[in-house]
């Protein structure tokens, strides 16, 4: 009996030796992990800075700014102007002028304010985009 009481110690002594050394081993991965991560993040961030920097150097910052603010302002494309005014990117200008005032004098003739706006909106947006190929 007293033979297996040492084993049964000896086994345990064991378990608990493993039980250790595995919890130490996960508590070091997870060091690893954390200060990994805190590198690599800080590495991402600086090198985003940075981007930023050389980006306002060159005037991209600009553009993309100006982008985001068109966007946000929902501003009609061109495609859609050309879609509410029914022409294509080839039409002639004279011919956009046509169709606007159609579209729009229809539109005067049944009250419709919207559709009328969008008409307008649709000639503007083309107006400017030809006056900018300029």
């Amino acid at each position: 009996m007293v033979g297996q009481v040492r084993v049964d110690q000896s086994g345990r002594e064991n378990a608990a030796a493993t039980n250790r050394s595995c919890f130490q081993i996960a508590k070091v991965i997870a060091n690893l992990i954390v200060i990994g991560s805190g590198i690599l993040l800080r590495a991402v961030s600086q090198a985003y800075k940075q981007a930023l920097i050389n980006a306002s150097k060159t005037g991209v910052a600009q553009e993309t700014l100006q982008d985001i603010a068109e966007k946000s302002t929902k501003k009609m494309s061109p495609h859609e102007a050309r879609m509410i005014l029914g022409v294509s990117e080839k039409t002639p200008w004279e011919e956009i002028l046509k169709k606007y005032e159609n579209l729009f004098e229809r539109n005067a003739k049944i009250g419709s304010f919207y559709i009328q706006s969008k008409v307008q909106r649709a000639k503007e947006r083309l107006e400017a985009e030809k006056n900018k190929g300029q």
